[in-house]
C-alpha cells in the first residue's frame, strides 16, 4: 500500500524542530514519555525527536512513520536511542502490529494529520492492551470562538500545505469518543516559533478499556 508522502513540509518540518524543541517542544515530549513501560508504539514519528527522550523502562519501540524522508531521518536517530527502537513505513489507521501487543502508545502532533482520525484512534485502541496507555501531545481547536473561526477558515489551505494538518480538531473529544478514559490532560497555549501566536496544545494520558466496540 502507497503511504502518503509530503516531501516538501517533511523537509521544512524537519528544519523547524530543533528550535521548536528549544522553544519546549522537546520538554513536552520528556513529559510525554515520562514513566512509560514495556513495549510501546509510536505513531508518526516523524524525525525521531522522541527517541532519545524514552525512559529505560521502556522495553521496545516500534516507531511509525509514514513519510519516506522523515523515516530516514528517524531511522539514523534510532541507531542512538537509550532503548531499541524500530523504524518502519506504515500510518495510523494500519498498524503493523497484533491486537493487545503495546502496553503503550505514543501520539505526538500526529492525530491532527491523520487522514481518519476515528480510524486512527480505533486502530490504537486495537493494537493496545487492555488497560494500555495511550500518551498523547497535540495541538487542538483554540476555546477561544474567533480564533476558533479563523481555524475553521484556514483549515482547507493548510491542510494542503501542511502535510494534511487539521488544526481546528477537537482530538480530547475524539479520543473519548473512540473509548478512552481520559486519565489527565493538561491544555496550554504554545508558540512554535517567536512569531507565530501560542495555539492551543494537550499533553496527558488516557487508557484503552479492552476492545474497540
Amino acid at each position: 500500500m502507497t503511504t502518503p508522502q509530503h516531501p516538501r513540509f517533511a523537509r521544512a518540518y524537519a528544519r523547524a524542530v530543533p528550535a521548536i524543541n528549544v522553544r519546549g517542544g522537546a520538554e513536552h515530549r520528556r513529559s510525554l514519555l515520562a514513566g512509560l513501560q514495556g513495549r510501546v508504539i509510536e505513531v508518526g514519528a516523524g524525525e525521531g525527536s522522541s527517541f532519545g527522550l524514552y525512559p529505560t523502562t521502556v522495553e521496545s519501540v516500534l516507531a511509525v512513520e509514514p513519510d519516506d524522508y522523515l523515516r530516514g531521518l528517524a531511522g539514523a536517530k534510532a541507531r542512538f536511542a537509550p532503548v531499541p527502537v524500530t523504524v518502519v513505513s506504515a500510518t495510523a489507521e494500519n498498524i503493523p502490529a497484533a491486537d493487545g501487543e503495546a502496553d503503550a502508545v505514543v501520539v505526538s502532533l500526529v492525530l491532527c494529520s491523520v487522514a481518519d482520525q476515528a480510524a486512527a484512534l480505533a486502530e490504537i485502541r486495537r493494537v493496545l492492551r487492555p488497560g494500555g496507555t495511550l500518551a498523547f501531545y497535540e495541538h487542538v481547536r483554540s476555546d477561544n470562538g474567533v480564533l476558533a473561526a479563523v481555524e475553521d477558515l484556514l483549515t482547507p489551505a493548510w491542510e494542503r500545505v501542511a502535510g494534511g494538518c487539521h488544526p481546528n480538531r477537537n482530538t480530547l473529544e475524539a479520543i473519548r469518543t473512540a473509548g478512552f478514559e481520559v486519565l489527565h490532560n493538561e491544555r496550554f497555549g504554545f508558540s512554535a516559533s517567536p512569531l507565530s501566536p501560542p495555539i492551543a496544545h494537550i499533553l496527558g494520558r488516557a487508557i484503552s478499556p479492552g476492545e474497540p466496540r
